[in-house]
């Protein structure tokens, strides 16, 4: 067994024992409107990603700085309060890996995929049509997070959800339940790795 004291580890040691630990990690796929212009739809992926609240339904998604710069998505949702946020799967895994590319504000990075935008019933920003489950939300709260220097590291997204949109193929109409045979959820590990779900199995709580 190794010990090792958080004090003695830079930033990217840290980052390699988290993201290969904590794992296997659902891959938040955001939309959200260019914050100088709102034609522009901004997407990126985001693997720091869970759900925090069933009531209120809050999703929570951290947005690291680059070089101590607020991402696009994380300005765009301090701006505008709004987002959606889609699940990924197998089917759209590649389109959705090539949004990571870095871009200007003014330039989608919808344009390097094969996705077609849909408009949202609440909120401005549009979703991807492609997505079998995806989620329009407003901003909750927004949370920074510092450094040991005091200085902003993640932009921590706490989104309340407004609306749901679930393909007929992944919703069990009768009992309110997401069929994840069906979703096909991709998840995230370290690297340039990724997790399918090969074979689920039950385990019933104790009473």
């Amino acid at each position: 067994m190794h010990t090792l004291m958080s004090t003695e580890l830079t930033a990217k040691d840290h980052y390699k024992l988290l993201s290969g630990s904590v794992v296997p990690r659902p891959i938040a796929f955001v939309t959200t409107l260019c914050s100088e212009d709102q034609q522009v739809v901004n997407a990126a992926p985001f693997s720091f990603f869970t759900i925090v609240s069933s009531n209120p339904p809050i999703l929570a998604i951290s947005v690291s700085r680059r070089d101590g710069e607020m991402k696009d998505t994380a300005r765009n949702a301090l701006k505008h309060k709004e987002l959606v946020v889609h699940l990924t799967d197998e089917q759209n895994l590649e389109d959705i890996n090539a949004t990571a590319a870095s871009l200007p504000p003014f330039e989608s990075e919808l344009n390097l995929t094969k996705f077609h935008v849909k408009p949202s019933e609440i909120v401005k920003v549009p979703g991807i049509l492609e997505a079998k489950i995806r989620f329009e939300c407003t901003l909750h709260e927004h949370i920074p997070i510092r450094d040991d220097q005091g200085v902003v590291a993640n932009d921590l997204i706490l989104a309340r959800v407004v609306c749901y949109h679930i393909s007929e193929a992944v919703y069990e109409l009768e009992t309110g339940y997401i069929k994840t045979d069906q979703l096909n959820p991709v998840a995230r590990l370290a690297g340039h790795d990724y997790a399918q779900i090969q074979k689920p199995f039950e385990l019933k709580r104790p009473t």
